[in-house]
């Protein structure tokens, strides 16, 4: 299991997960702020002058799950985990990809009043001349309580709150600790999606509404937005691997089997193995069908019908142009195979 202790700079994470370590039995300390420092002197200074924070690093993140995953498998028990994660779309991540490993996490977020975070922030202590300490720590602490304050709408509606404001470190500790002993402090209802071991074929359904805006849907388990869709499980159809994903994750029940709209062959890209990613034209939806639209499951925090431009600033790349040639290929009534997104004869 894991503890993961959130919080803005001088919320007091790292004390308190030093103390909770002594208070859980069987725990360990983890600070993935050791992986960022270690990408630092193992990537080019031209990759690191691209991010803002070592955060953005993809490596960063998969490295904080790999190495989480890793740890445990080697001491076993809890690992207690001290880290600021202020957006979601990198808490999915992480927190999928450790779901993906059935690795249970317990998200605790420190929460301070600000005039407390502000106070504590101008008397730390830090190392270095106070000139350079004012600019290089300080300052960038402030500089993030406005995203941490964004951050708090879904932070406090994910993770176990304490307001430890008031509290010593051993106090805070002590919360936290029986936060977990009593389950106050629930896993995270994340969708656990094993890591594939080789290729898979993936079938995506495309759903219109009447004004020919195609539905996206925000998944909790990785970051960006998607095709509702899945995995096409052994001995099963793609067309009715659609059909179940649609009903599964909307709660929409299709009345009729899906048309094929593109074959797109990914290519391998690690930690990826790629495979085959077919997308259905699953109809258009009235205004009434579209209303009943719902989120039964824990594996989507939203949907929307976009436009094709719109669509442009929400897909990752691939994911675009994969849509893009299954509109053209819905507009011509004929089927297009893709080999990574382009098509092919």
């Amino acid at each position: 299991m894991i503890v993961w202790i959130n919080g803005t700079f001088s919320a007091g994470k790292t004390s308190t997960a030093r103390e909770l370590t002594g208070i859980l039995p069987d725990s360990t300390l983890f600070d993935p702020e050791f992986i960022g420092d270690a990408l630092r002197v193992l990537l080019p200074p031209e990759r690191l002058a691209e991010v803002a924070d070592y955060q953005d690093l993809p490596s960063w993140r998969r490295l904080v799950v790999d190495t989480a995953a890793a740890m445990l498998a080697e001491v076993g028990g809890v690992l207690v985990v001290p880290m600021t994660l202020l957006r979601q779309e990198y808490r999915d991540e992480i927190f999928g990809g450790l779901a993906a490993r059935r690795i249970p996490v317990r998200h605790v977020l420190l929460a301070p009043a600000e005039t407390i975070l502000r106070e504590r922030i101008a008397t730390r202590t830090e190392p270095g001349a106070p000139e350079d300490v004012d600019v290089r720590v300080r300052q960038w602490a402030y500089d993030h309580i406005p995203a941490y304050q964004e951050a708090l709408g879904w932070l406090t509606g994910d993770a176990h709150v304490i307001d430890n404001g008031l509290l010593t470190v051993r106090e805070t500790a002590e919360r936290i600790a029986e936060a977990v002993r009593s389950e106050t402090a629930r896993i995270c209802d994340i969708v656990q999606t094993p890591e594939p071991t080789r290729e898979t074929v993936a079938a995506g359904v495309l759903l219109f509404d009447e004004q020919d805006r195609v539905l996206l849907v925000d998944p909790t388990y990785k970051a960006g937005w998607e095709f509702p869709g899945g995995v096409v499980e052994a001995g099963e159809a793609p067309a009715c691997a659609g059909v179940r994903e649609v009903a599964e994750e909307l709660g929409l029940v299709l009345d009729r089997m899906p048309g094929l709209l593109v074959v797109d062959w990914e290519r391998p890209l690690h930690p990826g193995y790629g495979g085959l990613r077919l997308l259905f034209d699953g109809g258009r939806l009235t205004e009434e069908a579209a209303a009943r639209l719902r989120l039964p499951g824990p594996e989507l925090r939203a949907w929307r019908f976009v436009t094709e431009a719109e669509a442009a600033e929400l897909l990752p790349q691939h994911r675009y142009e994969r849509l893009r040639w299954a509109l053209r290929a819905r507009e011509r009534a004929r089927p297009l195979y893709l080999e990574a997104g382009v098509p092919t004869g």
